[in-house]
């Protein structure tokens, strides 16, 4: 069985006027998998993990979760 993905990212990406923090991100996730977030202060790791949530919605792209 080959494995699953969980959560997939296309092109997000987020501004907060006309400043870029994000730009056209693609990310895919396999079940189980463990990952890590690495990048500079103001590097927008945060704002990556609250699209990811599903708690910052004001996004570009589309984020995908699979069911279950």
């Amino acid at each position: 069985m080959p494995p699953q993905i969980i959560m997939s990212l296309q092109d997000v990406g987020r501004k907060y006027g006309d400043k870029t923090v994000l730009d056209e991100i693609n990310l895919s996730f396999y079940y189980g998998a463990k990952i890590g977030i690495v990048g500079e202060n103001v590097a927008g790791k945060t704002t990556l993990l609250r699209i990811m949530a599903g708690v910052e919605k004001e996004h570009l792209g589309e984020c995908q979760i699979a069911k279950g």
